[in-house]
C-alpha cells in the first residue's frame, strides 16, 4: 500500500505537469488551429532562460521571473508572428513542418550556444521526505502538484469568470460567429499563445529540479503531453487536464507493475485504445463538418 500511495503521487505530479503542457496545446489549437510540434522545446527553453539569468546574479525568484517574461515574449508573440501568421496562410501542412524546424532549431540552438551536458536546477522547496502511512513521499511532488492545481484553477477562472475569457472560449467554438459578435479575435488568439506560454514556462520551472535542465527534455515532454491533450480530448482543456493526469499515472503504476522496460510503449498502448474507443477523446466532443 505505502508503495502505491508513493507511485500514485509522484505519477500525479508527472500528470500535472503533462497536463499544463497539454492545456497550451489545446488552448492554441482551439483558437487557431495550430498543432505546435515545438511544444516540447518551448518546455524546455523557459529553463535555460532561468539559469542565464541566476548566472548573471539574479536571485532565483527574479530569474524565475525574468524566465517567465521571456517566454511570453520568445515562446508567445514572436513565435505568433513571426512562425505561425506567416505560414498559417498557406495551410496546416506547412505550418506543421514549421513548428518541426522551429523544435530543432531551439533544441541544438540551446545544445550549441549553452550547453550539451545536464544542469542542476533549484528546486522550489527544499527536497525532504513525508512519512505518510508508510509511505514516503518528496515534498517536491507536493509543491509540483499544488503549483499545477494552483495554475490550471486559476486558468479557469480566467476563462470561465472574466468576459475575456467567455471571449477566448467564443473565438475557441466558432470564429466567424465570435467576429460577428463584436468579439476582437486576432487578440483572442494572441491572448492564448501568450497564456501558452506561461504555462510551458510554469511547467519547465516545475520539472526542471527533478529531470535537470538538457537539450532534450523537449522530446520526451512534447510528445507525452502530445498524447495526453488526445486522450483526454483535443477541444477541451478540462480533457487535457485529465489525459495528463491519466497518463503520468498510469506510466507510473505500469512501469512498476507490469514492465519498466517497456514504459516508452505504455502512452502509445493507451493512445491506440483510446483512438479506437472513443476517438474525441475521453471528454472531447464530437465535431462534425460538412464536405
Amino acid at each position: 500500500m505505502a508503495t502505491f500511495i508513493q507511485l500514485l503521487v509522484s505519477g500525479l505530479a508527472t500528470g500535472a505537469i503533462y497536463a499544463l503542457i497539454a492545456v497550451g496545446f489545446t488552448l492554441v489549437w482551439q483558437t487557431s488551429q495550430t498543432i505546435n510540434f515545438a511544444q516540447g522545446e518551448f518546455v524546455m527553453l523557459p529553463a535555460f532562460f532561468v539559469l542565464a539569468a541566476t548566472n548573471a546574479g539574479a536571485p532565483f525568484w527574479l530569474a524565475t521571473f525574468i524566465g517567465i517574461a521571456l517566454s511570453v515574449l520568445v515562446l508567445g508573440i514572436l513565435f505568433k508572428f513571426i512562425v505561425v501568421d506567416p505560414m498559417l496562410k498557406y495551410g496546416v501542412l506547412p505550418l506543421v513542418i514549421s513548428t518541426i524546424a522551429l523544435s530543432l532549431f531551439l533544441k541544438e540552438g540551446v545544445k550549441d550556444f549553452y550547453s550539451s551536458q545536464a544542469q542542476p536546477f533549484p528546486a522550489l522547496v527544499p527536497a525532504i521526505d513525508i512519512h505518510v502511512f508508510e509511505a514516503v513521499i518528496s515534498t517536491q511532488s507536493l509543491a509540483v502538484l499544488a503549483v499545477a492545481v494552483i495554475t490550471v484553477v486559476a486558468l479557469n477562472l480566467l476563462l470561465n469568470g472574466t468576459r475575456v475569457g467567455r471571449q477566448m472560449q467564443a473565438t475557441a467554438q466558432n470564429v466567424t460567429l465570435a467576429r460577428i459578435l463584436g468579439v476582437p479575435v486576432r487578440r483572442m488568439v494572441l491572448y492564448t499563445f501568450l497564456i501558452n506560454a506561461v504555462l510551458v514556462a510554469i511547467a519547465s520551472i516545475l520539472v526542471s529540479p527533478i529531470y535537470l535542465a538538457k537539450f532534450t527534455n523537449g522530446e520526451t515532454l512534447g510528445m507525452a503531453a502530445f498524447i495526453a491533450a488526445i486522450i483526454g480530448g483535443f477541444n477541451q482543456v478540462r480533457g487535457a487536464v485529465l489525459g495528463g493526469v491519466v497518463l503520468g499515472v498510469l506510466d507510473n503504476l505500469s512501469a512498476a507493475y507490469i514492465s519498466s522496460q517497456y514504459r516508452g510503449a505504455f502512452p502509445l498502448i493507451i493512445l491506440v485504445a483510446v483512438i479506437l474507443l472513443r476517438p474525441q477523446g475521453l471528454l472531447g466532443r464530437v465535431e462534425e463538418r460538412s464536405v
